[in-house]
């Protein structure tokens, strides 16, 4: 049982390291990934010896199993919290919106607004480029003025930015 209990916490541990040097590692920061990628392997060669060592159980496969598996979870949560790298949102509608305008602003956004036409006649388009997050409280505050915006998010790869407007 004790083994069991290892087994599950060393692999709560392992798969959200893997998890986020992955993630580090996609985001082009290698140093940080490097670190994870040594404790993930640390880890995994220990946990792996306590599956093999012995006795080999279908008990502690299957822990070893359950483990990734929620680890898996863990690992989502975890990043998510953290929230690392930004978002780019693109929002579209029938409405400059004025008020959502200077709101955004104010809460420090930074906003560039096209007008166009859609089949429907004119539209306006948003492009916001803020922290991951900061993601959920702008969405928010989109839907509370324009309902019916249509709205895209996505996490940009490369970009440069304005020395003078960094991101907060």
């Amino acid at each position: 049982m004790e083994k069991g209990i290892i087994i599950l916490v060393l692999q709560l541990v392992y798969v959200p390291v893997l998890t986020l040097r992955t993630i580090f590692m996609v985001r082009n920061k290698c140093k940080i990934s490097a670190v994870f990628g040594f404790l993930e392997s640390a880890i995994y060669i220990f946990g792996l010896a306590l599956v093999l060592k012995g006795e080999k159980n279908i008990y502690s496969m299957v822990i070893y199993a359950l483990g990734f598996g929620l680890g898996i979870c863990l690992g989502g949560f975890i990043e998510n919290k953290i929230g690392i790298g930004n978002v780019a949102i693109t929002v579209n509608m029938k409405n400059k919106n004025e008020s959502l305008i200077t709101q955004l602003r104010e809460m420090g956004f930074h906003i560039t607004i096209f007008e166009g036409m859609g089949v429907d006649g004119k539209r306006y388009q948003f492009d916001i480029l803020t922290s991951r997050h900061k993601e959920e409280e702008l969405l928010e505050l989109i839907k509370a003025y324009e309902p019916n915006a249509f709205i895209i998010s996505f996490e940009p790869r490369k970009y440069k930015e304005r020395t003078s407007l960094r991101l907060k």
